[in-house]
């Protein structure tokens, strides 16, 4: 096996990977509430962390990240992508994301939706509180009917 393959390059013929559990899952959304700490968010005060679990088993946080001049601001769940992408990962089992939201689950953004889109549709996303509870979606309800790589195909 080569080592882009072992870390799971390209989604032609996926298989659905297990959803963590346990320990692992823990691991998952302990990270997201870590990565929320390290927001850099002057200007929204709205800090959110992510956490993604690829289909080797690796980890890789993201917070936010703002800018002055707003739009040049990054989301947590697309720094956590793009950390594991530029690691030589693309297939993804689950993502955890954290907020300080208190009574309401918080919710990836329509940009960050079809970033994740891009890396298939079959993989966990875990929505928290701040007291720790959580709701699992899968990727293709928070993105019903969606445009994908494979589509450029047709």
């Amino acid at each position: 096996t080569t080592a882009a393959a072992a870390r799971g390059a390209g989604m032609e013929g996926s298989v659905r990977l297990p959803a963590p559990q346990g320990e692992r899952l823990q691991l998952l959304l302990r990270r997201s509430r870590e990565a929320k700490d390290c927001a850099y968010c002057p200007y929204s005060r709205f800090p959110v962390g992510a956490a993604l679990l690829t289909a080797g088993g690796e980890i890789f946080s993201g917070c936010n990240v703002e800018n002055a001049c707003y739009s040049l601001g990054v989301c947590a769940e697309r720094t956590a992508i793009q950390k594991a992408v530029s690691e030589g990962h693309t297939r993804f089992r689950a993502m955890a994301i954290a907020s300080d939201m208190g009574d309401e689950f918080i919710v990836p953004c329509g940009a960050c939706r079809q970033v994740m889109r891009e890396f298939g549709t079959d993989w966990d996303v875990y929505l928290t509180k701040p007291d720790g509870t959580y709701v699992a979606k899968r990727l293709e309800e928070l993105l019903p009917l969606s445009f994908g790589p494979e589509d450029l195909k047709k």
